[in-house]
Formats: structure tokens, C-alpha cells, sequence
């Protein structure tokens, strides 16, 4: 997006891209559908990005936001579709075909790529590259970094880049992530069951959907929700039915049981789930003698979230107090940022890649306002 902003204003544009080829992120998120943004109420969308949005991420969402996201995705020959819960994805739900039409119009605008080089720091005033032919030092007029977060490294985006800035960064720390689970031998059988349809609480997070049962813990969207808050330290709680009120619980589990288990009583007169019995059994015993308080609210215990290499993406990065509020470092002139390497972070649900189109597209503007006052 930064170069495609660079190009448009006519400046001469080289993608220095570390991988064999671009957009590997871009593509990997394509594998669930590339939800693309959301198209909700702008002061619901912004407040997914916290309470307190610097300055210059406010200005670049306001200025690209979901409407203009679809626009963008449009004028690329893409067609899309809004879901039940507001987010927008291409129809053909994959990424390939936007990369594709996207990679074209760079190739149209003079972009060029060069792929296997890797920004390894400054000298002096130019910026040096590792590549196939050897080291390469570059002395652009304008320079913008998008390099990621600390997530997915063999995508690309290993965090490495910090060595570099460490005095303008904050430590990474992931984001949209799962959690490490020590399951007993009871959860065997349910690994790789989905939770479906229930409700999550961590802190003041809240979330409706669900989660996966893996080997390793906990994952899905449900999780991701509430995983800030779970990072921060709040207890994880699960509502496995939240259409039902409390009252409607406790009437239905008071019907005479006789000589059925309690595992059949709970799957004849709430419809749980196996899976869902099982956790409930994981979690919640020795049972209460109100039973229906733990269905509403039952505690997971984690040890913590997993490797950050595993979380879909990373809190931490470049601090926005050392930036202007046109995305440029402080410390170097004529140098701007954009992307995940910011300090920022969203829930999943199309927040993630609006807030990096936003972001390179901010950065790119202004690089080449900075270049047309040099």
C-alpha cells in the first residue's frame, strides 16, 4: 500500500522483500478467507483498537477505513461479500486473486520488487541490504519499514528488525493468541473438538463464537477476543450456553434424574455437547450444589498463551510517541513506518489488515509529501 501511494505520486519505488515472494502473510490470512475489514458503525470499529488510538492511526483509519477498503478491493476486480456478523470478504475467499491484480497494478505504476533482500541496519546514511549478489547499500531519498511483527517467522516476520530501532520499540508481546491448556487424560478424546456457540469472558472482553480444543490448550476467534485481557492477567471464563438465563438452567436441571448419570442428565435437559460436558467436568468439579453457575461461568485454567510465534499477530513494536503523527521516526529523518511493526493491536475480524492498509497507505502519503518538500 506505501508503495502503491509512493508510485501514484510519481516517485521512483523499490520493495526491498526479504522472502522469495510477497505478500506470504497476506496470503496465509487468505486461507481462512481474508477477511478483509468490518463493516460496522466507524465508533465501533475504531474502539477495537483501544480505548486510547494515537493520533496518527486515528488519522489513518480515518482516512481508509472499511468503506474505502471495499472501494480499494473493487478497483482490483474483486467481488465481496458482507457475512452475518459484519465482516467483508472476497467472494472467491482467498487471497491469491487480490494479490495477484494488486502485484500488476504495482508492475504497471514502475514499482519494482526485489525479493531475498533483508534490511540489516544503517551505514553511515544508507541502508544496507543482505541479497543473493551480496551486500548491497542503498541511499534512497525516502525510506518506509513495514517489516512486521514478531509472529509466523517463516512468513517473514520474525521482529529481528529491533536490534535496530531498539530505543524507539516496545517489547512484542502476542496478540490474537492462543493458550497453553495442561488437559488431563479425560480430554483426550475431545481434542480437535470444536466449542461451538458459547460465550467467553475475560476481564471487560467479551466475545460470542468459538474455540478449538487442542493438544496444546485453547484457539479460535472466541479466545483471540478476549486474549488481551487474558494476556493482562484476567480469568478466562466460558458461558456454555449463553441463550439460556440462569433461571431457565436451574429449572431444567432440577427434573428428576432417578438412575440416568449426570453426564446424560446434562446432555437430555440442556442439549450439551459432549465436548461441552467433558470441559464441565474438567473445570467444574467437585460440582456445586448449584450446578447452573458453572455452566454459566465456568473457569479455565491455562498456564499462559503460546509461543508468540504461533499468535496470529503481536502487540509491542515501534512506540507512536516515536514517530510524528505523520509516521515518520523522530530519530531519522526521511524514515517512516507502517504496519504490524507498529505499536498497536486489534482483534481479528478484519481489523488487522484494514489497520495495515491504513497504516502503509498513511506512510506512503506522507513519504512522498516529504519527498516533494526535500
Amino acid at each position: 500500500m506505501a508503495a502503491e501511494e509512493l508510485a501514484k505520486a510519481g516517485a521512483s519505488v523499490t520493495v526491498a522483500e526479504a522472502m522469495p515472494s510477497v505478500g506470504r502473510k497476506f496470503l496465509m490470512a487468505g486461507k481462512s478467507g481474508l477477511n478483509i475489514t468490518k463493516a460496522e458503525p466507524s465508533a465501533a470499529f475504531r474502539a477495537s483498537y483501544g480505548d486510547h488510538i494515537p493520533t496518527a492511526l486515528s488519522s489513518a483509519l480515518a482516512e481508509f477505513g472499511p468503506a474505502e477498503v471495499v472501494t480499494w478491493a473493487e478497483g482490483l476486480g474483486q467481488t465481496l461479500f458482507t457475512g452475518s456478523t459484519g465482516r467483508v470478504f472476497p467472494t472467491v475467499m482467498k487471497a491469491s486473486p487480490l494479490l495477484r491484480a494488486w502485484l500488476i497494478r504495482l508492475e504497471k505504476l514502475g514499482v519494482k520488487i526485489a525479493t531475498r533482500w533483508r534490511w540489516n541496519g544503517w551505514q553511515n546514511d544508507g541502508l544496507i541490504f543482505e541479497t543473493p549478489d551480496g551486500v548491497e547499500t542503498l541511499s534512497p531519498k525516502a525510506t518506509i519499514l513495514a517489516m512486521g511483527g514478531a509472529s509466523w517467522a517463516r512468513l517473514g516476520a520474525n521482529g529481528k528488525w529491533v536490534e535496530h530501532l531498539d530505543k524507539d520499540v516496545v517489547p512484542f508481546l502476542p496478540a490474537n493468541m492462543g493458550f497453553a491448556v495442561a488437559w488431563t487424560d479425560f480430554m483426550t478424546p475431545h481434542l480437535g473438538t470444536p466449542m461451538k456457540a458459547v460465550g467467553l469472558m475475560a476481564g471487560d472482553q467479551t466475545s460470542r463464537g468459538e474455540f478449538i480444543i487442542t493438544r496444546k490448550g485453547i484457539e479460535g476467534g472466541g479466545v483471540y477476543m478476549v486474549s488481551q485481557a487474558m494476556r493482562d492477567g484476567a480469568p478466562l471464563f466460558v458461558d456454555l450456553l449463553p441463550d439460556w438465563p440462569i433461571a431457565k438452567i436451574r429449572t431444567a436441571l432440577a427434573r428428576p434424574r432417578g438412575k440416568t448419570s449426570l453426564s446424560n442428565h446434562l446432555r437430555k435437559t440442556l442439549k450439551l455437547s459432549p465436548a461441552q460436558i467433558a470441559l464441565l467436568s474438567e473445570f467444574g468439579r467437585p460440582f456445586p450444589d448449584d450446578l447452573a453457575k458453572s455452566v454459566k461461568a465456568l473457569p479455565i485454567k491455562h498456564t499462559g498463551p503460546l509461543p508468540i510465534d504461533e499468535a496470529i499477530s503481536t502487540a509491542g513494536g515501534v512506540r507512536f510517541d516515536a514517530l510524528t503523527d505523520t509516521l515518520m521516526l523522530q530519530s531519522h529523518e526521511g524514515v517512516f513506518c507502517a504496519g504490524e511493526m507498529l505499536d498497536w493491536e486489534a482483534p481479528t475480524g478484519g481489523y488487522l489488515i484494514t489497520g495495515c492498509l491504513a497504516t502503509g497507505r498513511l506512510a506512503g502519503k506522507s513519504a512522498a509529501a516529504y519527498l516533494g518538500d526535500a
